[in-house]
């Protein structure tokens, strides 16, 4: 299960990579200044940096094999997936309005629906995974 949940992990990873690149190429970050994203800098990182963190201190747990490092890791990945939902929220209306030119339109709704599905569901499956490792299903 650990190793299960490390997989997932980096995958989703991969994905959320892929989105932020595209959001800050877009101009995400330059759109902070006019409004134009719905995606506020503070919000963005704060759903990436700790997910790193999560997954830093979840590869050191798989070295120690300390339960609460595996509690710890659950529960910063628990607050990185609600802020992740909130940002689900604040792009789908964006996504569903017409689109708008490219010059003026928010930098998220550039963000193919596929990797932003596939992160999404991903994600809720390391979670689960996160949180079956911690309780000791599966071996560890």
């Amino acid at each position: 299960m650990d190793i299960a949940a490390l997989v997932a992990w980096i995958v989703t990873a991969l994905g959320g990579f892929v989105l932020l690149a595209r959001w800050i190429g877009r101009g995400g970050l330059r759109q902070q200044q006019t409004g134009t994203t719905r995606f506020p800098a503070p919000l963005v990182l704060g759903h990436f940096l700790p997910a790193a963190a999560g997954l830093i201190l979840w590869i050191v747990y798989l070295a120690a094999d300390t339960g609460a490092l595996a509690w710890t890791s659950f529960v910063i990945l628990a607050i990185v997936a609600l802020l992740g939902l909130t940002l689900f929220a604040r792009w789908l209306p964006g996504y569903r309005t017409v689109s708008a030119p490219d010059e003026t339109a928010p930098a998220e709704r550039h963000l193919p629906v596929p990797v932003v599905a596939a992160h999404g569901l991903l994600g809720a499956a390391t979670l689960v995974l996160v949180l079956l490792a911690a309780a000791g299903v599966g071996g560890s």
